[in-house]
């Protein structure tokens, strides 16, 4: 599934190739994505320009001058932008269509990505309003966490991935950021120590930031290609590495499951 920073490479690569384009048309193939596909797209998003493509946790907000499209890529989805006379791929469900003669493809195989409209602030969307701080914004601090934690006996990597505590911690990057502050992903979030959620807010920061340049490195242009971002694979020190040494202490790495998670840290490293 698409994590944070893969959502925010295709945001970026994206962005450069459609901002300022007027939408001439669209066309739905397959409606029938997590929730439907708007049937009135076709009618109210011609004439249209792109104003900005953003990024709300997992979400890409197509900014347009009456209203904005909420993209969501569920675990298979990704988009492109395909040249006229591109031939239509299978699980290609909604093309949208420039005025230069561009389309942006949106294809998913599972279909459990979303397009969804509203013409108010996007932010109070009913899949958006309830959500979480920004993992890379000012508003996620150690106080924060620490205070969000209190009195809570669930293991600190579920109350990670809370997408109402913080948004866009996905379960790789929360096994990463949980070795890289030390911390045991059983623990109870309420145990943890102000100290030790300093260490984890840090720690997020830096993974997710490295996940984003790396993603941004390996796609470099969503125009006539699968448009995939790819995984900070190389920089993994403990995800999918059961049974493995520690790059720390070179004692195995352990694999439980967490949430209903695989979950992945080292036992003499993080406590």
């Amino acid at each position: 599934m698409p994590e944070l920073p893969e959502v925010e490479t295709t945001r970026r690569g994206i962005e450069s190739l459609v901002s300022n384009k007027t939408i001439s048309g669209v066309t739905i193939h397959n409606a029938g994505l997590r929730w439907p596909v708007p049937d009135f797209l076709p009618e109210i998003l011609p004439g249209q320009r792109v104003l900005a493509v953003e990024r709300r946790s997992k979400y890409l907000l197509f900014r347009l001058d009456r209203g904005t499209l909420i993209i969501h890529l569920g675990m298979t989805g990704h988009l492109r932008l395909v040249s006229p006379g591109a031939e239509r791929r299978k699980h290609d469900h909604v093309e949208i269509h420039f005025d230069d003669e561009t389309t942006l493809c949106y294809n998913d195989p599972r279909r459990f990505g979303a397009m969804l409209w509203t013409g108010d602030d996007p932010l109070q969307h009913e899949r958006l309003r309830d959500l979480g701080p920004e993992p890379l914004g000012e508003s996620f601090t150690p106080e924060y966490l620490y205070e969000r934690s209190r009195r809570r006996s669930v293991a600190v990597k579920v109350f990670l991935m809370d997408a109402k505590i913080v948004v866009g911690v996905g379960n790789i990057y929360a096994n990463e950021a949980l070795f890289r502050a030390g911390i045991s992903p059983q623990r109870p979030a309420g145990k943890v120590s102000r100290a030790g959620f300093e260490k984890l807010v840090v720690a997020v920061k830096e993974i997710l930031t490295a996940a984003i340049a790396a993603g941004g490195t390996t796609i470099r242009d969503f125009a006539d290609t699968e448009g995939r971002p790819g995984y900070f694979s190389q920089e993994l020190r403990v995800y999918g590495r059961a049974g493995m040494p520690c790059v720390s202490c070179h004692g195995p790495i352990r694999q439980v499951r967490l949430g209903q998670r695989s979950t992945y840290f080292c036992p003499s490293c993080q406590v």
